[in-house]
């Protein structure tokens, strides 16, 4: 379930900060949400919506132990439950690479990473026609916008389930120039950036 605290619904790219932009802002950073909760800045709303379930935590997982042998030897890592920020903005992906050393990445308020530095993204896609509709809509034009270079989704809910490669963003357009759809059973290959070559396959996505 998700619940709207705020809607105003916007898909015009724009650079600048609006004064609903800060309003939304600054009733998220007062916003005190009960443990299993997040909000997060959503094209003109705050939404809040309740932690996953099990198959939701099972595919985070595998993708995120096999991004930290991946991404072991370099300087990025990959993070879970951190605020990606972006103009006022706040988003929660389900996975976030971003530099291993983010006391030296700055962000509004210092509270989470900038856009700017995160050049991955992850969505496993929840269930349910709302949340489906922000995982595979709302949030990938938010992530384009802020010129975020790739952007995954894994989706049991595409047919049979598919994993999404999102690539050469046009943030003007909100939108991802280059996109892959690999059926599950299929490698997905990130294909640029720290963790270039990694690869989501069957071993993350069988039931």
């Amino acid at each position: 379930m998700t619940a709207l605290a705020t809607e105003v619904f916007s898909t015009v790219a724009d650079d600048s900060v609006s004064e609903l932009d800060e309003i939304l802002w600054q009733a998220w950073k007062a916003m005190d949400l009960p443990e299993g909760y997040r909000a997060e800045i959503i094209e003109g709303s705050i939404e809040v919506s309740p932690t996953g379930r099990r198959r939701h935590a099972v595919l985070i997982n595998r993708v995120r132990r096999a991004l930290d042998a991946h991404l072991a030897a370099g300087e990025f890592t990959a993070y879970q439950d951190i605020n990606v920020i972006h103009r006022r903005k706040a988003w929660i992906p389900d996975i976030v690479v971003a530099p291993a050393e983010l006391d030296e990445v700055p962000d509004e308020d210092d509270l989470g990473v900038g856009a700017a530095a995160v050049p991955l993204v992850i969505e496993v896609v929840s269930p349910g026609h709302r949340n489906i509709q922000r995982d595979r809509e709302r949030k990938r034009r938010e992530y384009a916008r802020a010129g975020i270079p790739v952007s995954v989704l894994v989706d049991d809910h595409d047919g049979d389930g598919a994993v999404v490669i999102l690539a050469a963003p046009d943030p003007k357009k909100a939108v991802y120039n280059d996109e892959h759809r690999v059926p599950y059973g299929t490698d997905a290959v990130v294909p640029s950036g720290p963790a270039k070559g990694f690869v989501i396959g069957k071993g993350v996505t069988r039931g």
